[in-house]
């Protein structure tokens, strides 16, 4: 049989979480594949083991554990594993600090970058800015990120905001809830809600993470399901970015977004930019649109600064 049988024939007798160290333990026990051209074979089989993940081969899942190693397992054993009980982190877990790691606000730039690709504009809202960010209450009502996707602009630069949100195809406004990682099933939920009450004055919402456990998405289709909130899985490279799940529309909510512009002026002021550009007398619409872009959130304009950013960050999908 060849390597990547060999594989597959472990991970089904081993029928359990184990790791490519384990997988080539076993395969040279059972001599399913001789590893004499293979200098290292442990380094072989965790390298074919991580090719099955990013070919998206679907017969075999990964998960990421506390320390950072990950696990391998058959989907088709997924129901004997129970790997969402395995996986479950308590509410009062605590994860080691990654030391020299980068900081969520990090991943920004790089979302700015795919949205910008889009021909969306992104701005971060500084929650530590807003005038009730002492009030637990109100943990749950800011976004990370806001953006905007303006249609068929010109033909309606003479109308006002109130009037130009009756008309589904002027803009669209939604609401990204940014995340590192989201390796367990308690993680997942207490993100996805947390993205759920961000968004609720928005026409759309979604949550964005950098590493997401691959166990995880038959729920998140769940929940996408039920709740209208998409998932976006962000890359080092942002242009390799992918939208996992799309997100529902729906109308906008002027009382929320007025309780938010009362209490952020980040939000305010990009509300007020948005309703300058949507008004502007159509000789102005270029000038009033690159206040607007110097206002939201810089962006990578070549690959070789995103691969820069990213190593001085230490961000990588590896």
């Amino acid at each position: 049989m060849t390597i990547k049988e060999a594989i597959l024939k472990s991970l089904s007798d081993i029928g359990n979480l184990t790791n490519s160290i384990e997988v080539c333990q076993h395969i040279i026990k059972h001599q399913y594949y001789n590893f004499k051209e293979a200098k290292t074979p442990p380094a072989t089989v965790s390298a074919l083991l991580g090719d099955f993940i990013r070919n998206g081969d679907s017969r075999i899942k990964r998960i990421k554990g506390k320390n950072g190693t990950f696990s391998y397992y058959l989907t088709k054993n997924e129901t004997e594993i129970g790997v969402e009980v395995l996986t479950q982190t308590e509410p009062n877990t605590k994860r080691i600090n990654k030391q020299n790691t980068y900081a969520e606000r990090d991943l920004h730039l790089l979302l700015s970058t795919y949205l910008k690709s889009n021909n969306t504009y992104a701005k971060t809202i500084f929650h530590e800015q807003s005038k009730s960010s002492s009030d637990s209450h109100q943990k749950w009502i800011h976004p990370d990120v806001i953006g905007i996707n303006f249609l068929n602009l010109q033909s309606k630069a003479s109308q006002t905001l109130l009037k130009a949100v009756n008309r589904a195809d002027v803009f669209k406004i939604t609401s990204y809830e940014v995340k590192k990682e989201i390796n367990t099933d308690y993680e997942l939920k207490k993100t996805f809600f947390q993205a759920v009450s961000n968004s609720s004055w928005a026409n759309y919402g979604y949550l964005v993470a950098f590493e997401i456990a691959d166990s995880l998405y038959e729920e998140m289709e769940r929940l996408n399901q039920s709740f209208g909130i998409g998932v976006i899985e962000l890359k080092s490279n942002p242009y390799e970015s992918k939208v996992l799940f799309s997100s529902k529309f729906k109308e906008l909510d002027f009382k929320t977004i007025d309780k938010l512009c009362k209490i952020n002026t980040d939000f305010e002021k990009f509300i007020i930019q948005t309703e300058k550009l949507l008004t502007a007398n159509e000789k102005y619409i270029k000038s009033t649109e690159k206040e607007l872009e110097s206002f939201c959130d810089s962006y990578f304009e070549s690959d070789s600064e995103i691969e820069e950013y990213c190593r001085v960050k230490k961000i990588t999908n590896e």
